[in-house]
């Protein structure tokens, strides 16, 4: 009745008939009214219009861009939109001209609101043009959609239109005699025609985009992705991709065919939104201790500053990043959520058709229906299925932007929370923990950004779902909804349970790579020691935990995937079951069944998302604590140090009392020190005593208890171990100031790296490993120095740059950097120092002792206090050090200041003249152990072609100086090989079992539905119960067959591939140890990590849930087909055209997928790397106060690895549409040769339009998982290129077990014409070296940096292959000896001390065989007795990463500690005087005397004086031998390079 009244008052609204079904639906020939046609289908576009408008709005207020030049489209646009409101104000003037008033046509509501309401629509849309144009928005949806709609619209009255025209020129063309006036009518029928063209032309129009804006606000290049000026049309199909895809398909991607970065995803648009409303949500959480002023979030020319959670007042809770994410991100996934809902209820739309489609086919055979509403529905179908493919794709592609922007959020927040974290907080976490921070937990919320929404959109779905299956079946619904409840909480107690396992596995995962990273990081010591099956061992243990856990989670996984394959069928089964039981009358139709089928399948998968999404929830949840906990530890307080300029000196502590973030133990206490400005102040004392704390203290890295610190001026430091980045020497020391080269070679040479600079193979730009790999300790040393001279600050912490260079080279960097006279002559300086030389030159002495200053003043003041000061002055003088003119001065001084002093000084002068004759050997020793092994040994030629331009030559010393190789990309389709190799591991029968028992579950999913359609269709049923509880009990048989299916394969396939990554690992791991160490040289660790965790990870946890998608849907797709040709045989033709179109796009998006995917993973190591840097020299980068360009730096490598990420994930989208369309089409075929093949049987309708439906999902499903395993597959690819690298010889050889037990006895060493080269294609570095030394002797090896001589001892370990030539021990040949008998029977003492994180004991003997007496009594000989009784622990005391928790000497006397327990006849010591005092060194020099006496002791010379009571000497020259003799008799000859050597430093 009230639809009556509404169109009654239509029908006057018209003056006519608004609507008429006879003429509309029950016809052979449908049309609409012509008042339908004039109100609705003009009204709706209008309304569609004002309505979306607002989007319109948004743009152009998000616009980054302005200006747009006026050109041919948008005038065009302009002049027909003004044409269209011409003709519609005509169609207002005319109706009230022609109708109305006097004339017979009455004037109707229509004639005057249609045109008023497309006026006003055109003229808004006219607005739009040159706003558009003024704000830069060059394609507008809104407007687009706008003319589709009106001009598809348009089309019914084109019909009319026509019609009526024809009838009027019949009318008109009969003889009858009245004449008509049809003017009204026939303007009508012109005006309308001129507007449908218009309408049209505006419609092609709005299919482009207008041309690039003038003014930008980021540059726009050649290079900018096309997305960012593609049109609407162009944006919902993605077809601006298609280039790529091209691209990508005719060859391999590079780096550089891929498209700049959208500036709204760059670092610089998404930080400052972040970090504004990451600094509200930390002024909330903390409240003010004081009611200071709030500071507003920072932008300082494009700079973004994190607010410290830390300082502001009393702790209220934690900050959280979460309100921050949500309020910078809210909004376009609020958008995206809108697209989500439009999609929701489109599913639904496509049942109720369905159901549509069966009454059709059921009415066909009993009354024959028109043929067009068959046609109808199922364009109605393909039509609802298309709109659902583009909104989806739109919904998906704005969620993987919101988790893009997070992930950059996070990422640059850890990084820029890592710059002022504090020491004891940074303690708290490894590197490698921080650096998961970034890698996994950052990731997780990119992971789960896309099913967030599901959160509301399930239960929406199964709601709607619940309502429509209430109206096919009533309340037996209720029962089949009670099974699915009932699993809720059996899925959510299997989901906890795997999420306990989880964060186990991580913690295990976290464990390994920490372990790991360590065992890369001292890898040439494990080789040197023979240690790596100890470590092995440790890493495979920590690895068996894990796949337990791993394995223990499978079955979890398994039976969650087998309650999920049951559940839709219980349901069904339930619910029919009820259905037919409840009520005798109740039968089931075939719409029934197959629209409750299609609705059951509509819930499948908010119910399979739900449980998954609350595991993945926990875990971000798990992310998100962890996160937290970073960005909410504790900061460095800016206020340990601070800067009044009104002090009188540039650097002072007032009663200093600091700790090291551990309140109870205080490091340092009574702190006073003043240093004026200019001048030097030493810090003197032993190992262990305060020094460089006192340093860290004036930088503020120290946690400060009470009193004041004050620095005024920039700051350079300069650290005990230098910090070396990857980069080139020159970046090095130029450390982001500009190059000037005047002043670069001034430092350069006062550094006294002009030769090293020279030897090294691409001058100073030779690329540096990470953490200065390939650099001497020495060299590391003074490139530090020279980066902080190089940056000309005010004040100058130096700590200890002195210690790994040798007394030559530290009087000449003394005299030309740091004193009186030298480039920091100028400048305010605080020296740590143990060399006694400089002493006297420096203004004032601090003498530390226990962490407290004991005495200080100038030199002369000290001596006459008689204190700690002259003893350690005695003790350092029997050392013997000293050259001449300095012994002279220091004897001058003395006698002014104490004449009693005099006597004792000049006794222990004679004791040290008769030991002592200095190593002024050469700059530095660059060829120690850590160096040599990579120093490029290759001349360059000396005379270049004289046409050889310079630049080839600077090409040429670039390519030289790469030592990093670059990290290949694999290129073009995986090779079978991979598969090959994956599928061996995991085992032939299992492989094929999984796939038999997939072939089973899917067999009898096909069984059951065809069984329902037989039940359905089977008219007798209705009469006999009997015959339905058969039908039900065989219907139930099958569905319990799909569920034993369904686990079987899960189980299977889980367990297999647990098996293949745990032997991939195996593998892997194993040969990693094997490798030779140049592998560990040239390949940064990072990657080899990368190795180790993440492609594992996908292994482990991505590539088995990967495959069993992916096979599952492959039979689903299989099962689609078979299910579609049974009812419409006609069908095959289709597919095969489908197929092809299905296989080429297929085809394109896996080739540039791929390597898009690839890509990627390249671009991602460095931003890990990078950041692992950083943590590791933060307090260099602090000191420096160089964060923003660090910061700038992290956010460039970030950048960049978006630029890879953004198109792979277009790349997905472009293939969704597209797949999607395919699967549509299916859709379409399927049921239109349902309804116009004549089909009889409703049945077997349902069940292949039904089946059509789910395909859709289902081949996306396909594509991406057949190409995610392709791409996860090259992980095995990149561990299996890993496996085949060449290996080192054998670690234990059978003839091993012939030789001697206790070998070397006698330690007679004997080479022979031995020559040696460190890589395939270098030079030699040693030509024929032979000498003999026989058991027992002592001999020293002294040259020049180059000269060869840590190659010998890296040669006797055979580190580096012999070239020729052999080297005896005890007459055996050490090449035909496993290399694990050879270096367990040899110590060294390496000059780079390696620690490992464990206890201290498992630092001394990690293969737990020596007694706890043993262990003390070499701890006692090395004089770390004292030290380690005063530890609580004991030899269980924990020593951290990289032995951080030691200071250098205690590291140092632990590695001669480890020495003493092996105890072998043959002893190697190299430069391991460096970073220890004299006192220790003394000790160390006493200690070989007296335990090693027995043995054969090879000593790198690094000071003579340790080398002078030893049997022979070495003198080694460009990698031959110039000399071999005794001491005294090579002192005897005045012509001897010995001899010349002790003249240079005047010891003769």
């Amino acid at each position: 009745m009230g639809d009556a009244t509404a169109f009654s008052s239509m029908d006057e609204f018209c003056g006519s008939t608004f609507w008429d079904a006879n003429e509309t639906w029950w016809t052979t020939d449908p049309d609409f009214t012509p008042c339908f046609e004039q109100t609705v289908l003009v009204w709706a576009p209008c309304a569609f219009f004002w309505l979306f408008m607002l989007f319109d709005f948004w743009y152009l207020k998000a616009s980054l861009d302005k200006n747009i030049p006026w050109n041919r489209l948008n005038i065009s646009k302009l002049l027909i939109n003004v044409g269209l409101l011409v003709v519609t104000a005509l169609d207002l003037i005319m109706s009230f001209v022609k109708k109305g008033g006097d004339s017979e046509l009455p004037l109707y509501g229509v004639d005057i609101w249609t045109p008023i309401i497309k006026l006003l629509t055109f003229l808004m849309v006219l607005m739009f043009i040159p706003l558009n144009r003024k704000y830069g928005v060059q394609t507008s949806g809104c407007q687009f959609m706008f003319w589709f709609l009106l001009t598809i619209f348009s089309i019914p009255r084109c019909r009319t239109e026509a019609r009526l025209h024809q009838e009027r020129g019949q009318i008109i063309g009969s003889q009858q005699a009245e004449p008509h006036d049809f003017t009204w009518e026939t303007y009508q029928f012109a005006s309308f025609f001129i507007f449908f063209a218009f309408t049209c032309l505006m419609l092609i129009l709005n299919c482009f985009a207008d041309q690039l804006p003038r003014q930008t606000k980021y540059y726009r290049g050649p290079k900018e992705i096309p997305e960012l000026s593609a049109s609407f049309l162009s944006r919902i199909t993605y077809s601006w991709f298609d280039r790529m895809a091209l691209k990508g398909y005719r060859n391999p991607l590079e780096e550089k065919d891929l498209w700049d970065l959208r500036p709204q995803d760059s670092c610089k648009e998404v930080m400052p939104t972040f970090a504004h409303y990451w600094n509200k949500n930390v002024r909330k959480n903390y409240k003010r201790a004081s009611g200071g002023q709030e500071p507003k979030a920072q932008f300082s020319n494009g700079k973004v500053s994190f607010e410290n959670p830390q300082s502001n007042g009393r702790k209220k809770g934690m900050a959280s990043i979460m309100p921050p994410i949500y309020r910078s991100f809210g909004g376009i996934f609020l958008f995206g959520s809108f697209f989500k809902l439009i999609t929701d209820i489109l599913t639904f739309a496509q049942p109720q058709v369905l159901s549509l489609i069966i009454g059709y086919v059921e009415d066909f055979a009993k009354v024959p229906q028109p043929e067009w509403k068959g046609i109808m529905y199922s364009i109605l179908l393909f039509v609802l299925a298309s709109a659902q493919t583009f909104i989806l794709a739109q919904y998906f592609h704005r969620m993987f932007i919101v988790g893009l922007r997070i992930r950059t959020a996070l990422i640059n927040c850890i990084y820029r929370k890592a710059l002022r974290i504090s020491n004891a907080a940074r303690k708290a976490s490894t590197v490698g923990e921080i650096v998961n921070l970034m890698a996994v937990d950052a990731q997780r919320f990119m992971d789960l950004t896309t099913y967030l929404n599901m959160l509301w959109s399930a239960p929406l779905q199964i709601a709607l779902a619940l309502y429509f299956l209430w109206q096919q079946l009533g309340p037996s619904v209720l029962a089949g909804l009670a099974v699915m409840i009932i699993m809720i909480p059996l899925n959510g107690f299997i989901a906890s349970r795997i999420k306990t396992y989880q964060i186990r596995q991580m913690k295990y995962k976290d464990e390994r790579v920490k372990l790991m990273n360590e065992v890369l990081s001292g890898i040439k010591v494990l080789k040197l020691y023979a240690w790596e099956p100890s470590f092995e061992k440790q890493v495979l243990d920590i690895r068996d935990k894990e796949i337990a856990t791993l394995r223990a989670t499978a079955y979890l996984n398994a039976s969650t995937s087998f309650l999920w394959s049951c559940a839709p069928f219980l349901v069904s089964l339930v619910t029919f079951a009820t259905y037919l039981l409840s009520n005798e009358a109740n039968q089931l139709s075939v719409e029934k069944v197959f629209v409750s089928l299609a609705l059951f399948d509509i819930m499948k998968l908010p119910l399979t998302i739900i449980p998954m999404l609350t595991v993945d929830i926990a875990e971000t949840q798990v992310s998100v604590q962890r996160i937290n906990k970073f960005l909410n530890s504790e900061e460095l307080d800016p206020n340990n140090v601070q800067h009044d300029a009104s002090k009188p000196h540039p650097m002072s502590i007032e009663n200093g009392h600091f700790s090291w973030g551990d309140e109870d133990e205080m490091t340092l206490k009574n702190i006073n020190m003043q240093v004026p400005k200019n001048n030097l102040v030493a810090i003197v004392g032993t190992v262990g005593s305060g020094k460089s704390s006192v340093i860290q203290a004036l930088l503020g890295e120290m946690e400060k208890i009470s009193g004041t610190v004050n620095t005024v001026g920039k700051m350079a430091y300069v650290p005990q171990q230098a910090w070396i980045q990857n980069a080139t020497v020159r970046d090095n020391i130029l450390f982001g100031k500009p190059y000037d080269r005047k002043r670069y070679n001034k430092v350069i040479d006062a550094c006294a790296l002009r030769t090293d600079i020279e030897i090294l193979s691409a001058g100073d730009l030779t690329e540096v490993g990470e953490k200065g790999i390939n650099l001497s300790g020495g060299q590391k040393q003074r490139i530090s120095l020279a980066r902080a001279v190089y940056h000309n600050a005010d004040l100058y912490l130096l700590d200890d740059p002195l210690s790994a260079v040798d007394s030559h080279v530290g009087k000449h960097i003394f005299e030309e950097v740091i004193g009186p006279k030298g480039m920091l002559a100028k400048k305010t300086r605080v020296l740590v120092t143990h060399g006694i030389t400089f002493l006297p030159q420096t203004d004032k002495i601090y003498v530390m002792k226990m962490g407290e200053i004991s005495e200080n003043g100038t030199y002369a003041e000290l001596l006459k206090n008689r204190g700690a000061f002259a003893d350690f002055l005695m003790q350092h003088l029997q050392e013997g050090e000293e050259e001449e003119e300095e012994l002279n001065q220091i004897k001058r001084q003395l006698s002014q200041t104490d004449p009693a002093l005099v006597a004792p000084f000049e006794k222990a002068i004679l004791l040290a003249r008769t030991e002592s004759l200095s190593d002024s050997i050469s700059v530095t020793s660059a060829d120690s152990l850590m160096g040599g092994s990579l120093r490029r040994r290759g001349k360059r030629q000396d005379s270049y072609d004289s046409n050889a331009s310079a630049a080839s030559l600077k090409k040429k010393q670039e390519v030289e100086g790469k030592l990093i190789e670059t990290e290949k990309s694999q290129t073009g389709g995986v090779d079978f090989a991979v598969y090959k190799h994956y599928i061996k591991s995991v085992g032939i029968f299992l492989s094929v079992a999984t796939l038999v028992l997939n072939f089973v579950f899917q067999a009898f999913q096909i069984g059951s539905n065809l069984w329902l359609t037989q039940w359905s269709n089977d008219k007798a049923v209705e009469h006999d119960t009997g015959l339905r509880n058969m039908y039900l009990g065989v219907y139930g048989a099958f569905g319990f067959g799909q569920g034993l299916g369904n686990y079987g394969a899960a189980i299977t396939l889980f367990t297999s591939s647990l098996n293949a990554s745990f032997k991939v690992f195996r593998q892997l791991f194993n040969n990693l140890m094997h490798c030779p160490s140049e592998f560990f040289d040239t390949t940064p660790k990072g990657r080899i990590l990368d190795r180790c965790s993440n492609d594992i990870h996908s292994l482990d946890m991505i590539m088995p849930l990967n495959i069993r998608m992916c096979l599952s849907t492959a039979f689903q797709v299989l099962a689609t087909i078979v299910v579609i040709s049974i009812s419409t045989p006609i069908f095959l033709a289709v597919i095969v055209p489908i197929g092809f179109i299905y296989y080429f796009a297929q085809r394109f998006y896996v080739a540039t997928s791929r390597q898009l995917m690839r890509l990627e993973s390249v671009s991602r190591s460095p931003i890990y790397s990078h950041f692992g840097e950083t943590v590791t020299g933060v307090s260099t980068i602090r000191a420096y106060t160089v964060q923003d360009r660090f910061i700038e730096e992290s956010d460039n490598k970030v950048d960049k690895n978006q630029v890879c990420k953004y198109p792979s994930l277009i790349a997905n989208r472009w293939l969704a549409v597209r797949l999607e369309m395919v699967g549509n089409l299916i859709i379409l075929f399927a049921s239109l040769f349902a309804v116009l093949g004549g089909q009889t049987n409703p049945g077997l309708v349902g069940l292949s339009v039904s089946y059509a439906l789910q395909v859709t999902q289902t081949l996306n499903w396909l594509v991406r998982m057949s190409s995610d395993i392709e791409t996860n597959i090259v992980s095995v690819e990149r561990i299996k290129e890993y496996g085949e690298t060449k290996q080192e010889a054998a670690w234990e050889l059978e003839e091993d077990k012939k030789k001697p037990k206790n070998w070397p006895e006698d330690g007679r060493v004997e080479f022979k014409d031995f020559q040696v080269r460190y890589r395939e294609g270098l030079e030699l570095v040693l030509r024929g070296v032979s000498f003999n030394i026989s058991g027992g002797q002592k001999v020293g090896i002294v040259g020049r940096t180059g000269a060869g001589k840590s190659s010998l001892t890296l040669a006797l370990f055979r580190i580096i292959e012999s070239a020729g030539g052999k080297i005896l021990i005890d007459g055996i040949d050490i090449a035909t000896m496993g290399l694990h008998m050879l270096r367990s029977r040899l110590t060294i003492i390496p000059q780079d001390p390696v620690l490992f994180s464990g206890s201290l004991r498992s630092n001394l003997d990690p293969f737990e065989v020596k007694t706890d007496d043993e262990i003390w009594k070499a701890l006692e000989l090395s004089h770390l007795k004292a030290f380690a009784k005063s530890l609580t622990a004991g030899l269980n005391h924990e020593i951290s990463e990289g032995g951080e928790n030691l200071s250098v000497g205690q590291r140092q006397l632990v590695c001669l500690a480890r020495a003493l327990l092996r105890k072998t006849k043959v002893l190697v010591l190299d430069e391991a005087t460096a970073a220890v005092d004299l006192e220790t060194d003394d000790l160390i020099q006493k200690t070989i005397r007296s335990e090693f006496r027995e043995c054969t002791v090879l000593t790198i010379a690094h000071r003579l004086n340790t080398i002078l009571d030893s049997d022979k000497v070495i003198v080694l020259d460009k990698g031959q031998i110039t000399e071999f003799d005794a001491p005294s008799a090579l002192l005897a000859d005045p012509k001897s390079a010995f001899f010349s050597m002790a003249k240079d430093a005047n010891l003769v």
